[in-house]
Formats: C-alpha cells, structure tokens, sequence
C-alpha cells in the first residue's frame, strides 16, 4: 500500500560527509573529489533505474549546461564552500507508490524534482532506485540532491531554499523554514495523489499527522535500515529492540488512558464534558461576593492605580467568567 515518506537531510562537511561522494553514491558513478583528491567509485550498482540533473527553467539549455555534467556540478558546490561545517547539498528522499507502474513513478519524481528546481533556482540530481534485492520488493524510492545554492549561468550564487539564512527569509518575505517544510511535504503529498488517480487507482496517501487526520492510534516505529539488516541476518539489534520496547510502552500507556474506547467515543464524551463545563462557568453569579468589614488605610502610590475587587465593573466581571469557560475547555480538551 502506498505511504507517506519524505525525508528531508542536508549533506554537511561537518559531518565528515562531501557532495561528491553523496552523488556518485546515489547515482551508481565514479566522481573524484577535486578537494580532497578522493575517487568515489559505485560504478557496480545496478538497482539504479533513472538518474537525471534538472534545472530551473531559466538554465535550460547552453547557459545551464556546465550544471548537466555531474562531476563538475558537485566539485563546484564543493569549492564554493570555504567553511569546515558548510552545508553542501539538501536531500530529499521520497517513497514512490508501488501501485503505480516503473513510467508512472519516474514521471512522478521527475514533475517533483522540477518544481523544487523551479521553487528555489537550484540544481537537483534525481536518481530512482528500485527496490534491494534482499528487502521490500515495494520500496520504490527516490532521491533528489539539491545544490544550498541557486544556481548561474556561470557558477552559483547566494544560499536558496531551506539553506537560506533566517534573517534574508524575512528580508524577502519568505515563510520561516518549519512552514516551508510543511509546504513541501504537502506539495509531494498532492503530486502523488493526483498520480495515483491518474492512474485509476483509488489509495490515497496524507502529509499530516495521525492525530491531524483523526486516527487514535500510536504511530508505528521506524527501524534504521543497519539494524533491520542485522535482525534478517540472525543477529540481535539492541536499537531495534529499545526501538519497539518504547513502542510497546506507548501503546500501553495510550490504552490505559481510554481503555476499549474508540475515537468518535473519546471524542463524543470530551465534547459532553467541555458543555457541561460551559454551563457550570454561565452559571457563575456575576455579582461580587459580600466582602468582610474592614478598615481601609490609605492606598500607597503604588496601590494608587489599583481598584479594589469589589468595585470591578460588569465588563470585567463578565470577561473573567469567561476566561474561567475558556480554562475549564482547555483542560477538558488535554485529557
């Protein structure tokens, strides 16, 4: 069935990671890194189906050609950095519905790998690759390696897209980088659907939440590919295992919240709970109560400016019932 995975990274030289080696990787070829004069050879993998360089539309054709070569497009990102933590590329790695035939998926990560080129003006590397030969025949996946910088006729430019610096974000008007990820997420999320019912297929998938899509339940764990190859091979995985023992805990602590309820249930008597509470906070008198006889010294300077309780007017005293209504939904609706 088809899930929802977009997972963005950033290849970071302060992560001993390099541009270089992360595109000759994905993309099945030898790349030497003209920095460090290492050869990055995956020229034998053989599970890569499509591998492309796609440009903004404005680079198309001979003012963006010196991007299409793929050494000399990643050596470049390489040497424009000078700082030892620098952000080299952005990854986004996506799965591909395995509903949909070989053309169809390659068209989907094509038309997404496009729209981020066009969004923030920058180079993206597209490789899909098909399924591992020992794990899921259904994981159909991509990976999209995206230049931090936007991209010229002649070399690079300023910082792009989620690499752009906060303060040039705001300068520009742009969303900050949180909303920016969700926008993308939701962007993918829309592309796949509308391929999936190109398609004629009726599965749909949703960039949201459980909890945004109305569906109780503790999301299931996700098991770091070392470890789940380590478990096929007969060994024992203690991040796997610590993985699912807090799943387990979860789970059982969500059960003893609401134990055999089902959502529209929980749902139904949270709603019940939060009127009755309404109605309770209406039925507050709105009066003051009868305060104790006492004598009153003269207000300092600083208690000048204060009125004492009793003296409130019927705007206030309407706006802390209220605020009382409001508190008393509040903490019906967090349980």
């Amino acid at each position: 069935m088809a899930i929802f995975r977009l997972q963005i990274t950033s290849i970071s030289r302060g992560a001993g990671r390099s541009a270089t080696a992360a595109a000759a990787y994905r993309a099945g070829e030898r790349i030497r890194d003209e920095r460090t004069d290492v050869l990055h050879n995956y020229s034998r993998r053989t599970d890569v189906h499509h591998k492309e360089i796609l440009l903004p539309s404005g680079l198309k054709g001979p003012n963006g050609a010196w991007a299409t070569d793929r050494e000399r497009l990643w050596n470049a990102a390489e040497a424009v950095e000078s700082r030892r933590n620098a952000r080299l590329a952005r990854e986004y790695q996506v799965a591909l519905p395995p509903e949909l035939n070989e053309g169809q998926r390659l068209q989907l990560a094509r038309r997404f790998a496009g729209e981020l080129a066009n969004r923030y003006n920058v180079a993206v590397d597209l490789a899909v690759h098909a399924p591992p030969a020992a794990g899921d025949p259904r994981n159909h996946h991509a990976h999209l390696l995206a230049t931090s910088r936007e991209l010229t006729a002649t070399g690079f430019g300023a910082k792009a897209g989620l690499d752009m610096a906060s303060e040039e974000r705001r300068r520009r008007g742009l969303p900050a980088g949180i909303a920016e990820i969700k926008a993308v997420r939701e962007r993918w999320a829309a592309l796949s659907n509308e391929a999936l019912a190109d398609a004629g297929l009726e599965v749909r998938i949703h960039h949201g939440s459980l909890r945004s899509q109305g569906i109780d339940r503790e999301p299931l764990p996700h098991i770091p590919f070392a470890a789940f190859q380590m478990e096929r091979r007969g060994l024992r995985s203690e991040i796997a295992e610590r993985i699912r023992e807090r799943y387990r805990a979860r789970v059982q602590a969500r059960q003893s919240r609401s134990p055999g309820l089902d959502p529209e249930t929980l749902r139904r008597q949270a709603r019940d709970a939060w009127l009755q509470l309404r109605e309770q906070a209406a039925a507050v008198p709105l009066t003051p109560q009868p305060q104790p006889h006492r004598e009153e010294s003269p207000p300092s300077p600083r208690e000048g400016a204060a009125q004492p309780r009793a003296h409130q007017s019927m705007a206030e005293r309407r706006r802390a019932a209220q605020a009382r209504e409001r508190d008393a939904a509040d903490r019906d609706f967090a349980l």
